[in-house]
């Protein structure tokens, strides 16, 4: 008689709340959708600024506040006009400029030798490049010719000329990273104090919730405003002050969470095998409250994210000629009449960002939900 083995098959297998987790999540077309568009705004903000045609920093004077457009500057009925005013600082007798798809050339004279040194007028120019002089024998008449820059500005200008869609970009790369990094502060710290707290419980509980309270008044602008004194405007200060004034509702979930799995068989099974209190914060107390803390930090990145911009905004945050989305959005703000573009496409970027992180701190919040396995 042969024995009959029982091969175990995919629904047999158990999964762990993290994979349950990870397979409802991807059956959530938004919070799929915004993952897509966060790792997309994410390498534009991490490699945009190194492969974009033009520096976030870079002031095209003879193009400020151009709207923008897929075409490229300057325009074909600016040419002329443009190569004009250049010629006239030459004091130089000349004929009519012609335009030969995008060169422009035109005949020089005069009673003295001509000076090879006026092309630096056209050098220095952001409508044209590589000027070329071709000198007669007695060089006293030359054959000016200049290649039209064409320069494409697909978010328009701002009020001095800098490119808008390369401040948009290394906008984004500020704005994120003060948002990661604010958050992941007040994760540590947050984390951290919660479940210290909670698990000691008693009076050192007492105090430890009581010091919360007290940092839960002080003001948020007022904290701010004392460390932008002492130690000036600058990206290290203002994710320390989002992320130590951020920790405080952190700590509360965290401490919530410990003190009703501190009750349980596991972590009572624990102590009396002589665990340290150390090891079972460090491996049964805050790896089970990761579900809560997980979906806490997808909610707190965008709350980050809007404080940096309402501290730019407010002229306490990030530094000219850097930039991030509330700086951005400020300075449109100031110009929207005249050129409302400069605030569209900040606020739509900005607001594509914040939808995206809400919409997968939901997923997250369902698929960790465990009512719902």
């Amino acid at each position: 008689m042969t024995a009959v083995t029982h091969t175990p098959i995919a629904s047999d297998v158990g999964r762990s709340l993290w994979q349950d987790a990870w397979i409802r999540l991807r059956r959530n077309r938004a919070a799929v959708a915004s993952m897509i568009v966060l790792a997309v705004l994410s390498l534009v903000g991490i490699f945009g600024p190194m492969l974009w045609p033009h520096a976030y920093d870079r002031i095209y004077p003879q193009f400020v506040r151009v709207p923008a457009s897929l075409k490229a500057y300057p325009r074909a009925d600016t040419v002329l006009p443009g190569f004009e005013r250049e010629l006239a600082r030459t004091r130089l007798d000349h004929g009519e400029a012609a335009l030969d798809g995008d060169t422009v050339s035109v005949t020089l004279s005069s009673d003295r030798p001509i000076d090879p040194r006026i092309l630096r007028y056209f050098e220095r120019s952001d409508l044209f490049s590589n000027p070329r002089l071709a000198l007669s024998e007695d060089e006293r008449s030359a054959t000016l010719s200049v290649t039209v820059e064409r320069l494409h500005f697909y978010f328009g200008t701002d009020a001095i000329g800098r490119d808008l869609a390369a401040r948009v970009i290394i906008g984004v790369r500020i704005s994120l990273a003060i948002g990661v990094l604010a958050s992941i502060m007040a994760l540590v710290l947050g984390v951290t104090y919660g479940a210290i707290s909670g698990y000691l419980g008693g009076r050192v509980d007492d105090v430890m919730m009581r010091i919360v309270d007290v940092l839960y008044s002080l003001p948020f602008i007022f904290f701010v405003i004392l460390l932008v004194v002492f130690f000036g405007r600058s990206l290290v200060i203002i994710f320390i002050a989002i992320g130590a004034t951020e920790w405080l509702d952190m700590a509360r979930i965290v401490r919530g969470q410990t003190l009703s799995l501190k009750r349980q068989e596991f972590v009572q099974a624990a102590e009396a095998m002589g665990a340290t209190k150390a090891g079972i914060l460090r491996r049964h107390i805050i790896p089970n409250t990761l579900g809560p803390v997980v979906v806490f930090v997808t909610l707190l990145v965008p709350k980050a994210i809007l404080l940096e911009s309402l501290l730019s905004f407010l002229g306490l945050g990030v530094q000219d000629p850097l930039t991030s989305l509330g700086l951005l959005i400020s300075e449109g703000a100031a110009n929207m009449r005249g050129a409302v573009w400069l605030l569209l496409w900040p606020a739509v970027t900005l607001t594509t960002i914040l939808f995206a992180l809400n919409f997968l701190g939901d997923g997250l919040r369902d698929s960790l939900d465990p009512k719902d396995r």
